[in-house]
């Protein structure tokens, strides 16, 4: 929870010059535990509908906040799905109408699988764009993931994402690059995040967009950066959320699609995940299905099990502390009416208070 400035002691200024969420205390004495509604629109494919949301609903039930948090999930009936994710959908999600008339405190948007390199010609682009805006204007924050992410940067700051040419696809080391910023206080400064994409959106063109560059990788691009206000819109291109085996699981399906001759060539190791010796048991795993394919005899099944114990985790702390001072945030700034997303005293266009001079 937040530190409350109940004397003049100047340390509490310098503090929240520094990026800590500092209360005066005649706010906090109003303050009462409350609930906190969060929004999820998941646009990933049936076959990650779940597992997405338990993803983002772990790291928002771990949040260090006094508050009971309260979870919306809804979807975009553009987005095609099977009989079970739309049976799913049916019995679990509500209608985005309905959020909308609830009001939300905070609102996540995921990722989704498009065809195609254009944005603005997928289906749901814009049904996207209507959730998009109306979230800026009645939400306190809007977490956008990976593509919602490109989407995003392209629909309102017209900065189109660039095709890597390959899938950026791993495990990398990541810096903080502005220490200061709430969303990365108490952080380490060095921490990893996974990778799982085809497109970027550069440092540059966050800059030239005005937006704040919080968290970058020299191998992966920037990670985590936020609309120029510092809060409205907070932008993820990596997956902090991911389990420990998600990547294993994309690794299996991209195998199992050159087994199936949907893909020309042998998809190469996810980069900084797998150990040397899981490295090895998938090169067998390799040879024995290459040879099983030569004599048109049965695929093996790839060793998931045995890769994935010797799987290390070494991001999910730290996508816990972003989380938690997101969510922290987004109490110390939401009014207990959700349909007014800032409280009375909070400037919507600098809710931090980042523009403020710096203390003296």
């Amino acid at each position: 929870m937040p530190l409350v400035a109940n004397t003049p002691l100047p340390a509490f200024e310098r503090l929240r010059q520094e990026g800590q969420t500092v209360i005066p205390s005649e706010a906090a004495v109003r303050q009462d535990i409350r609930e906190l509604h969060v929004g999820l629109l998941n646009m990933m494919p049936d076959a990650a509908l779940e597992a997405t949301e338990r993803q983002f609903f772990r790291l928002i039930g771990e949040a260090n906040q006094i508050a009971q948090f309260y979870m919306h999930p809804f979807t975009l009936k553009e987005l095609a799905r099977g009989p079970e994710g739309q049976a799913h959908v049916e019995r679990y999600y509500q209608p985005f109408e309905q959020v909308k008339e609830q009001g939300l405190d905070a609102l996540i948007i995921t990722g989704a699988n498009v065809s195609g390199t254009s944005l603005s010609d997928q289906p749901f682009w814009k049904p996207l764009m209507e959730v998009i805006d109306w979230a800026y204007e009645n939400v306190a924050s809007t977490l956008c993931s990976c593509l919602t992410t490109h989407a995003v940067m392209e629909f309102r700051y017209g900065q189109p994402r660039r095709p890597l040419g390959k899938k950026r696809w791993g495990v990398y080391s990541h810096r903080v690059m502005d220490p200061r910023h709430p969303l990365v206080q108490g952080v380490n400064t060095r921490f990893d995040v996974p990778h799982s994409r085809f497109n970027q959106i550069d440092r540059e063109q966050f800059v030239s967009a005005g937006c704040r560059v919080l968290v970058e990788s020299a191998e992966a691009g920037v990670h985590l950066a936020t609309s120029e206000d510092g809060f409205r819109l907070v932008f993820f291109q990596g997956h902090p959320e991911y389990d420990t085996v998600s990547l294993l699981k994309e690794y299996k399906r991209e195998v199992n699609l050159f087994a199936a001759g949907r893909r020309a060539d042998y998809p190469p190791f996810v980069e900084n995940y797998f150990t040397r010796q899981n490295e090895a048991v998938l090169d067998e795993h390799r040879e024995r299905l290459t040879a099983a394919l030569t004599m048109n005899a049965p695929v093996p099944a790839l060793p998931e099990a045995l890769v994935a114990a010797q799987l290390d985790n070494t991001w999910h702390d730290s996508a816990e502390a972003v989380i938690n001072n997101w969510m922290g945030t987004v109490y110390q700034l939401t009014h207990l009416d959700r349909k007014k997303p800032f409280k009375d005293d909070v400037d919507p266009a600098d809710p931090l208070g980042l523009r403020r001079p710096p203390a003296v």
